[in-house]
């Protein structure tokens, strides 16, 4: 998932399948966004490359879309193409997976566990597609993407293929290289261990998921970083923060790193209650919360 912001055009005729005015809301975890400017799946690494060539030749902006978790859209939309990154095979060799980039990363983590493969067993509780695990460097319990990953398929905002070894990439806490690149991931490669315990490991990572985080509310998963040798959680509900509302959204009674939408919110409402969390954390502990949710602004 990126966006590259490019001078914006006018009066396009877009030569693949797509949409205009897609609400986007109904492709955010949190359901709040506005209308996309244009809209269009891909499901193959070349519909993929004539999307991003066709915006690179024409100064449009865009942005690669996977299950629209830890995303923020503008409440006005985006003015630009949003690409839904719907490839999603999935093959498998002895301990080695290979998945599209559009393919369920908490599926995988499931899938991969009950093959008695282990290292991608905290995935399964995590949603989100391949590319944005990777692209975000998605972890829990200790474990990071970025472990298991031997190499990634990705086209630039030109067009080219390129394959990437972990080895060529920059990894960090919820962060990698591509974060600083203007393309999308197609492919992932992950190289696994066997254990027999990997079934039971993924089940007592989803249980304790859904006991702990709110589930079954709209939101967007964790809104902050964790400090070093802080958890953002606990400081936020150290300060008094849990069930704060802001305009249609609140802090999560059930876990305080998260926001969820009460049904009207708006993304508007969201960054408010953001800033208002930071200043009062910062007032009471010193400590600044840096956000890992992504806004999506209209330009």
């Amino acid at each position: 998932m990126y966006m590259q912001s490019l001078m914006r055009s006018r009066n396009l005729m877009l030569p693949f399948p797509h949409e205009k005015e897609k609400p986007l809301s109904s492709f955010s975890t949190f359901k709040i966004g506005g209308p996309a400017r244009f809209f269009s799946e891909v499901r193959t690494k070349e519909e993929m490359q004539e999307r991003l060539l066709f915006c690179h030749k024409h100064g449009l902006s865009f942005f690669i879309l996977g299950k629209g978790s830890n995303t923020l859209f503008d409440d006005r939309g985006f003015n630009g193409l949003v690409i839904l990154n719907r490839i999603d095979y999935l093959t498998v060799s002895k301990n080695i997976f290979r998945a599209g980039a559009g393919y369920s990363f908490a599926r995988l983590g499931m899938k991969s566990a009950n093959l008695g493969c282990s290292g991608l067993e905290f995935a399964a509780g995590i949603p989100a597609t391949v590319g944005g695990a990777i692209f975000m460097n998605a972890g829990a319990g200790g474990q990071e993407t970025k472990d298991t990953l031997l190499d990634v398929l990705y086209i630039t905002g030109e067009g080219k293929e390129l394959r990437f070894q972990k080895s060529d990439l920059e990894f960090g806490y919820r962060f990698s290289h591509f974060q600083k690149m203007s393309g999308a991931i197609v492919e992932g490669r992950f190289s696994l261990n066997f254990s027999q315990e990997a079934k039971e490991n993924q089940k007592r990572g989803v249980d304790y998921r859904l006991d702990t985080q709110p589930y079954k509310e709209p939101s967007i998963g964790c809104i902050f970083r964790n400090p070093l040798h802080h958890r953002a959680a606990q400081l936020i509900d150290k300060c008094g923060l849990k069930g704060v509302e802001e305009g249609g959204v609140q802090v999560s009674t059930k876990h305080a790193n998260f926001i969820v939408n009460l049904k009207t919110g708006k993304a508007q409402d969201v960054l408010r209650l953001i800033g208002k969390i930071k200043e009062r954390v910062f007032i009471d502990t010193g400590i600044t919360l840096e956000e890992e949710v992504r806004f999506i602004p209209y330009e």
